[in-house]
């Protein structure tokens, strides 16, 4: 896949991963698209990176997806990338009720949206001779960590999800790259901390957007970065050891 000379949107892209990709694409002469939640995040990585174009869109909302795909069509008709990076991460204890409503975010944020994002942009893609849509999904997929099970079943259905989708278009120009990443060193999970600031450890991002660089210039469609190498590979292995360090 060729890494410069695209237009690039990219989901959920004020923090992160997501920001990472932006940073990273925009060094390689490429028009990049970035949206999420926050205005004011938005601004700061405008000032930072004047090339960065923003949009303001909230990736749980059906509408809010629909108007991006209709004002990026029609100002960035070169748009030949889809990044679907938004999530969330939320602890749930399904021995008891669930909070519905946090239940029903994290999958419309993590799978219904990438579903979405996806079909609407499928077909103006597919006029692109060099196109590409890349979901970002996670080692945990593969080996789920128990205290955020809607999380890891998202990102598995995210799996499950990409291989389809890469079927489907087998015969098109698109091509469907899943990126499957370790833990990072991000904000991902504050739900769960008492400092929201603060983040979880992990790979660092530098390290990790290296990897994930190098398998979509080689056109590694399923390309697992750091330990998530290991975790797909054995997944029954390390299911009781991973989740025994949480209790």
């Amino acid at each position: 896949m060729k890494t410069s000379g695209n237009t690039i949107l990219i989901t959920g892209a004020t923090s992160g991963i997501g920001l990472a990709f932006a940073e990273e694409f925009i060094k390689e002469d490429n028009t990049v698209i970035i949206c999420g939640r926050r205005e004011d995040r938005l601004q700061q990585i405008k000032e930072k990176h004047p090339g960065i174009i923003t949009k303001v869109c909230d990736a749980s909302l059906a509408a809010e997806r629909e108007e991006l795909c209709k004002w990026t069509l029609q100002n960035y008709p070169a748009t030949n990338i889809l990044i679907n990076n938004a999530g969330i991460q939320l602890v749930a204890d399904l021995t008891k009720p669930v909070n519905l409503e946090r239940v029903i975010s994290e999958v419309e944020i993590n799978f219904i949206a990438p579903v979405h994002l996806s079909s609407l942009f499928v077909q103006h893609l597919s006029s692109k001779a060099d196109a590409a849509i890349m979901n970002i999904s996670s080692g945990l997929a593969f080996v789920p960590i128990a205290f955020m099970p809607v999380y890891c079943a998202t990102k598995a259905a995210i799996h499950s999800l990409t291989l389809s989708l890469r079927h489907q278009l087998r015969k098109t120009t698109v091509k469907v790259f899943e990126i499957i990443p370790p833990s990072v060193d991000t904000e991902l999970g504050h739900d769960r901390r008492a400092d929201k600031t603060q983040t979880h450890g992990g790979m660092p991002v530098s390290e990790f957007i290296v990897e994930a660089m190098e398998g979509i210039r080689n056109d590694v469609f399923e390309t697992a970065v750091g330990q998530s190498k290991n975790m797909r590979a054995k997944k029954e292995e390390l299911f009781e050891p991973m989740n025994s360090r949480f209790g």
